[in-house]
């Protein structure tokens, strides 16, 4: 398993938080006594829970060592667990009011399994509250796919990256024969980034993980000058040289 770097992840907290902080506030409930944030990184997101719903017990779970090993740094006040949300979630009770996910569950398989199996988790009452990056048409996947699979670099990436989200009408369908209460939405977030090397420092700490781990130092290195000069193509700079890094984003809560 790839390790996830917290420091690297978090060079664009107040970005990768503010869908967090989106998705919270929409959360149809008064009062929450037990949450659960899935895939809760460094700890960013769990706090949103905690600040959103201050009375409530909220556990923040994460299969990566490192980043719990963060948030549990960042967060002191917080409970954190080392998790693998494939695994049956029994070890941690169930009866939630809320579970939360911001921009995790598109590392996890099988959502057309996992989703109905933690809505079995909630209190009749209580909420699923997912958000996905939605952005696999954007410039940035597309470079990754083209240059990933051209003759120079595909015998480096024996086993292509899988991308296990559903599409939005195939989670409408799933949500439907899942619960009666449910609402999804896009949003298109128009990051101001620096520079285009700014791209290629945010993808480090996510998408180009599962590449550069099979690259040696100077594999690594070729590979992100390719990214970058197709990145710097791809996303023309603005009058006062600053880069519009567009990211769609998918919400949904479903009520059980």
């Amino acid at each position: 398993m790839t390790k996830w770097d917290a420091e690297q992840y978090l060079k664009f907290q107040a970005e990768r938080t503010q869908p967090a902080r989106d998705l919270a506030a929409k959360i149809p409930l008064q009062t929450v006594q037990k949450a659960l944030d899935i895939g809760c990184g460094p700890g960013n997101s769990t706090r949103i829970v905690k600040e959103r719903f201050p009375m409530s017990e909220v556990l923040g779970i994460d299969q990566s060592p490192e980043m719990i090993q963060a948030a549990r740094e960042a967060n002191p006040d917080l409970t954190f667990q080392v998790f693998d949300i494939t695994q049956e979630l029994t070890p941690l009770g169930g009866g939630y009011d809320l579970l939360f996910s911001n921009a995790c569950l598109q590392w996890v398989p099988e959502h057309k399994a996992l989703l109905p199996r933690l809505i079995g988790q909630l209190k009749p009452g209580g909420v699923l509250a997912v958000q996905l990056p939605n952005n696999f048409q954007e410039p940035v996947h597309r470079v990754l796919e083209r240059l990933s699979t051209s003759e120079k670099w595909r015998m480096h990436f024996p086993s292509p990256r899988i991308f296990h989200q559903l599409t939005p009408e195939q989670y409408f369908d799933l949500l439907c024969g899942s619960v009666s209460n449910f609402t999804m939405w896009e949003t298109i977030y128009y990051h101001r980034l620096p520079s285009h090397q700014a791209i290629l420092e945010w993808y480090r700490g996510t998408g180009l993980r599962p590449y550069l781990a099979c690259l040696s130092d100077d594999e690594r290195q070729a590979f992100e000058s390719e990214v970058l000069g197709e990145i710097t193509h791809a996303y023309p700079a603005q009058c006062n040289g600053e880069i519009i890094f567009r990211f769609p984003r998918l919400f949904f809560l479903a009520q059980k």
